[in-house]
C-alpha cells in the first residue's frame, strides 16, 4: 500500500483544538500546513508558504490535500500557478468560503477573483446545505469549475468545531475513498 503524507489546510484564523482538522491531526498524524498570517491572510504569502511545504516534503511520497474554507481557495490560487502539482495526488475540499460574498471581501481583499479552472488531480468537495460563508448553489459551481466531485453533507453549517462533527468520520471515510482511488491501478 502506497505512503501517502497528507497535509492539512485550515482557512482564515486557522482550525481551533475542537476542530476536525486538528483532531485528524493529533489522531491520525497529519501535518498542518501552518501560515504566518492566519487572521489577514494574503493569497500570494499563503501560496508560496504551501509550496515551500510540498518541496521540502519526501519528494518521492505522494501528497493528499485537506482542506477547509479558505483552505480550499489555497488549494485552487495555487494549482493555477505551480508547476508543482505532480506532487498532489488528490484534495478533499470542505466548506469553501466565499470570498466574493460581501461581508468577507473587506478581509479577504487579495482572494478575488477565485481561480476557476479544472484542477490537475482528482477532488472531493463536501459542502453544507446552510454554511454561512458560501451558499450550496455557489460550492457547487466551484466544484463544478474545480472537476470536483460535489458531495452534500446536508444542513449542518459551515463543517468546523461549531458543527459539533468531532472526529468526523464521514469526512475521513471520504478521504479514505479518495486515497483508495488514486492508489488503484489504471483500468484497461
Amino acid at each position: 500500500m502506497n505512503s501517502f503524507a497528507v497535509l492539512i489546510l485550515p482557512g482564515w484564523q486557522n482550525s481551533g483544538p475542537s476542530h476536525w482538522q486538528s483532531r485528524w491531526e493529533a489522531v491520525h498524524g497529519y501535518q498542518r500546513v501552518e501560515q504566518h498570517e492566519w487572521l489577514r491572510p494574503l493569497r500570494g504569502d499563503w501560496i508560496s508558504r504551501l509550496e515551500d511545504v510540498l518541496l521540502t516534503g519526501a519528494q518521492d511520497e505522494p501528497v493528499l490535500l485537506v482542506a477547509h474554507s479558505l483552505g480550499c481557495q489555497l488549494v485552487a490560487a495555487w494549482a493555477s500557478h505551480s508547476k508543482n502539482t505532480h506532487r498532489v495526488k488528490a484534495a478533499l475540499l470542505v466548506a469553501p468560503g466565499d470570498p466574493d460574498q460581501e461581508a468577507l471581501r473587506p478581509v479577504l481583499t487579495s482572494w478575488s477573483p477565485v481561480p476557476m479552472q479544472r484542477l490537475p488531480f482528482t477532488s472531493v468537495l463536501m459542502g453544507s446545505e446552510n454554511d454561512s460563508y458560501c451558499s450550496s448553489e455557489r460550492a457547487r459551481q466551484f466544484a463544478d469549475a474545480w472537476g470536483a466531485h460535489w458531495v452534500s453533507a446536508g444542513l449542518m453549517g459551515h463543517l468546523n468545531a461549531d458543527s459539533q462533527l468531532g472526529d468526523w468520520p464521514e469526512g475521513h471515510a471520504q478521504l479514505q475513498k479518495l486515497r483508495a482511488q488514486v492508489q488503484a491501478p489504471p483500468s484497461t
